[in-house]
């Protein structure tokens, strides 16, 4: 569909190569910026590749964590954003912004711990929220153990990996610890950013929570499948709400997403904790902000790649651990993006 206009055809006669190189002359390629969530980062940029491969334009993505994306888009810095937090209804509607999803994906419990094999742990809502508000702080504690029967905890000193960076992934996860404990979410909260036990330590992006995960013994994070998957972490198996012991992958977030809601101001239905026997408990999609009213060129732009990737890039979504959009859910946001001009 784009390559033609890379086609150069030599023909005989003056008049005719003349003519012809009018028309075999490339379309003045149009470059866009996006900034915001790491989440769904590796899909961008390898969208981004093979948008450039197929149409000769340049997407440049800058993961900064989603409330960096929001803040320059707001600013008007960027031609898009992205963000795995929607943005409210009313604060789209202030700031003139269309909103849509592109992929879904899960946020996954990673750990550190010697000895156990990805799968092995089971942690249920409420036993996970304890850890993570900072309460539970070895691990063989019983409430660990009585769920564990069988596996070798050591009584390692805990240590929470979390983002420093405001960040939609911080949002996805704390929001769904929220609705397992009461405690949790007056202790430490919901959000973005939230506030963290003196037993955790910070790091930048996805990236940098896996990182410390990887290097400190007795560590406990939360990313996004394909980071985790890429990294070859270690996996928590998390009780769902049917009462079944899931491990994170792309089935289980398809099921939570099964019969999901999307028709709705923001495209952004609740995905946590679904009641589908096999449903991964902390699935979300991750988001697109892009102006209702901005440069014209520009924003063709910004609908051409996301429209060509939606039909064209699922395949490299899902090689990287991320879940395509149903093609209902695709032609919604097709017409979504008819409001961006």
């Amino acid at each position: 569909m784009f390559g033609s206009k890379h086609l150069y055809f030599k023909l005989a006669g003056a008049a005719a190569a003349v003519a012809m190189s009018v028309a075999a002359l490339p379309a003045l390629a149009v470059d866009i910026t996006g900034a915001g969530a790491t989440f769904p980062y590796a899909v961008y940029t390898k969208w981004a590749e093979a948008y450039k491969a197929a149409s000769g334009n340049q997407v440049n993505y800058q993961g900064i964590g989603s409330s960096g994306g929001v803040k320059q888009i707001k600013a008007k810095t960027v031609d898009f954003a992205g963000t795995d937090a929607p943005v409210k209804e009313s604060d789209l509607d202030a700031a003139h912004l269309v909103q849509f999803p592109t992929v879904m994906g899960g946020v996954t419990i990673v750990v550190n711990l010697p000895g156990v094999a990805s799968g092995q742990l089971k942690l249920d809502g409420a036993t996970a929220a304890d850890i993570f508000r900072g309460t539970i702080t070895k691990w063989n504690d019983p409430r660990i153990a009585k769920l564990n029967p069988g596996v070798k905890l050591p009584g390692t000193a805990i240590t929470i990996s979390h983002r420093s960076d405001g960040s939609g992934t911080t949002f996805v996860f704390t929001n769904y610890l929220a609705k397992q404990s009461a405690d949790f979410k007056r202790d430490v909260g919901a959000g973005n950013t939230v506030n963290w036990p003196a037993n955790a330590v910070g790091g930048k992006g996805n990236p940098g929570v896996a990182a410390n995960v990887m290097k400190i013994p007795g560590a406990i994070g939360y990313v996004d499948i394909a980071d985790a998957m890429k990294n070859k972490m270690t996996f928590v198996a998390l009780k769902n709400k049917a009462g079944n012991y899931i491990v994170p992958n792309q089935d289980a977030v398809a099921d939570a997403a099964a019969g999901a809601n999307f028709h709705v101001r923001g495209m952004a239905p609740d995905l946590l904790d679904q009641s589908h026997k096999n449903a991964w408990p902390i699935t979300s999609a991750t988001y697109v902000l892009a102006y209702e009213q901005a440069d014209a060129t520009k924003q063709k732009a910004v609908v051409d790649f996301f429209k060509w990737s939606l039909n064209n890039g699922q395949k490299m979504a899902e090689e990287l651990g991320f879940v395509a959009l149903p093609p209902n859910v695709v032609k919604m946001v097709e017409a979504e993006m008819k409001n961006i001009k």
